[in-house]
């Protein structure tokens, strides 16, 4: 890592480190930084709680927008498709939008350091420790650093990752660590972390953490829970795997939907989230259901591909909670569908901007893990055992009724459940998983990544819909050898204020270039209809 010792305008475009910014973001303006170093009236250092309730925001704030959140994290999995402008569905990414992306990531892991380090360092420690035990103020902080470390590498692959805690100090030419490495330290983060937790003190004062409110006996199941995502994800790859989900497991995970992981925006003053700004501030309307995922929920098979469902006639009953009807008929749309064709495809499905579901309102709760997906887990770790893949899709189901205030029998509910329970398999608990991630659309990319799961994800080459009896196919604006999107290319500002790691790095991609197909290191997968669960 070189450092540097003056702030010039080169760090806003790169990993932009440091507790000043974060600093900065949670107390006053960029603008006003300047402002700040001689003005009497203004603080000079921040409180933890503070820090840590800002850093939540920011890395919210990122994942919720009309980019990142929209064009990103809903597009890859094909959740979501593009009703206005068709180039990001097709692959076609702008630089700004991922140099945004990687900043904002990087921004609050940098922050996050600096609440460890505020904790950790004997000159500020004691002073904090007034908002809750300096130990799970560390742990809570490192938990969340390396949920958002997690979604840094799967976005990129290799990434800065060991040297990172050095962005503090202002050193910003990072080295790039291999993704297996990456999962290893954040395996060993997460055990240490856990450890330290005391549950009989706050980790935080109310009010300051969004997430749990400060609760550190949450916090530790949590990042107990996240071992075992971790763990999944390196399925096909490490042969221990298993022992570390086992230890994860003996050490205390979600126990039910109230331990779920979510951070709740607020409906109050411009505390809300970013999908509502989208919508209703920004008056964008680019956003409506994906045909394949519409097909998934209503439980049809797809005729244009001949790709089947593994519970055709079977209607899912989180339909009406994650979109909404247009004259009483849920339509999807079809997704990468080229320009002149999008507005004749988009007649019949749903208008959020008219007819909104719950996540475009002001206070929406961004899943970060939830019960329902970690007995998805467990019942993968078994052997797709059928109790934890049914508790699953309940958990799923009340989950996300009781979010939004859905009357859903309990008949209902079972119902459904003895009809997808029928088989349980591979196809069945990825699957399953996917719909729960419906709101969480990295994880749904990962597991699709991970195990070619769903099999109406549309393919490059596929039919995406037909529009006045023409079939229009997925045709990608760039390389994807034939797959979903594998990774997403680093920001240009690496190739230049970051040469030396950034060549290193795209060395180890396929073809040794900076492309879209090359596998992250857990996908085991060999083509893109390669179900590597089954074998």
């Amino acid at each position: 890592m070189k450092g540097q010792n003056n702030m010039n305008n080169n760090w806003i475009y790169r990993m932009l480190g440091g507790w000043l910014l974060g600093l900065c973001l949670c107390l006053t303006s960029c603008e006003d930084y300047e402002a700040m170093n001689v003005d009497p009236d203004n603080p000079t250092s921040v409180t933890s709680p503070m820090l840590m309730s800002g850093t939540e925001k920011l890395i919210f704030d990122c994942l919720t927008d009309v980019y990142a959140g929209g064009r990103f994290l809903r597009f890859f999995p094909q959740y979501w498709a593009s009703r206005s402008y068709p180039e990001e569905s097709l692959y076609a990414y702008h630089q700004t939008d991922i140099s945004d992306t990687f900043n904002n990531l990087y921004l609050g892991i940098s922050n996050l350091q600096r609440v460890i380090s505020l904790n950790t360092d004997p000159a500020t420690a004691a002073a904090n420790a007034a908002y809750g035990a300096n130990s799970n103020q560390i742990a809570a902080a490192t938990i969340l650093k390396v949920w958002v470390m997690e979604v840094i590498t799967d976005l990129w692959g290799d990434v800065p990752y060991r040297q990172v805690a050095q962005l503090e100090q202002g050193g910003y030419y990072t080295r790039y660590d291999r993704q297996e490495e990456i999962y290893q330290g954040m395996l060993q983060e997460l055990k240490e972390a856990v450890a330290m937790i005391d549950p009989t003190q706050p980790a935080f004062p109310s009010g300051s953490d969004r997430i749990y409110d400060g609760n550190a006996s949450k916090w530790r199941r949590f990042g107990n829970s996240l071992r075992c995502r971790l763990a999944i994800h390196l399925s096909k790859v490490d042969p221990h795997w298993k022992d570390y989900i086992a230890e994860a497991v003996a050490d205390g995970v979600f126990e039910s939907i109230d331990d779920n992981a979510f951070f709740a925006f607020s409906a109050s003053g411009s505390e809300y989230c970013g999908f509502y700004k989208s919508f209703f501030v920004r008056n964008r309307n680019d956003f409506t259901l994906s045909r394949p995922f519409a097909l998934l929920l209503l439980g049809q098979s797809d005729a244009l591909n001949g790709k089947r469902h593994p519970w055709e006639g079977v209607e899912d009953p989180r339909l009406s909670i994650y979109t909404t009807a247009n004259d009483g008929v849920y339509k999807g749309m079809g997704y990468g569908l080229p320009a002149d064709k999008i507005a004749l495809a988009r007649e019949g499905t749903p208008d959020w901007s008219v007819h909104s579901p719950f996540f475009l309102a002001k206070d929406f709760s961004f899943p970060l893990m939830s019960y329902a997906e970690l007995q998805f887990i467990l019942s993968e770790y078994k052997g797709f055992s059928e109790e934890e893949y049914r508790q699953g899709v309940r958990a799923s189901i009340r989950s996300w009724a009781i979010r939004t205030m859905t009357d859903l029998s309990e008949e209902q509910v079972y119902s459904y459940i003895d009809k997808v329970s029928e088989r349980v398999d591979a196809e069945t608990v990825a699957t399953q998983k996917f719909i729960d991630l419906y709101l969480n659309g990295m994880e749904g990319w990962n597991e699709f990544r991970r195990t070619g799961y769903p099999t109406l994800v549309l393919r490059p080459g596929e039919i995406s819909d037909r529009v006045n009896g023409e079939d229009i196919r997925f045709v990608p604006l760039v390389e994807v050898k034939n797959d979903v999107i594998s990774r997403i290319g680093y920001p240009d500002s690496e190739s230049t204020l970051n040469a030396e790691h950034w060549k290193e790095a795209v060395s180890r991609l396929q073809d040794g270039t900076d492309n879209y197909y090359s596998r992250m290191y857990w996908d085991a997968r060999k083509t893109s209809y390669d179900h590597p669960a089954n074998r």
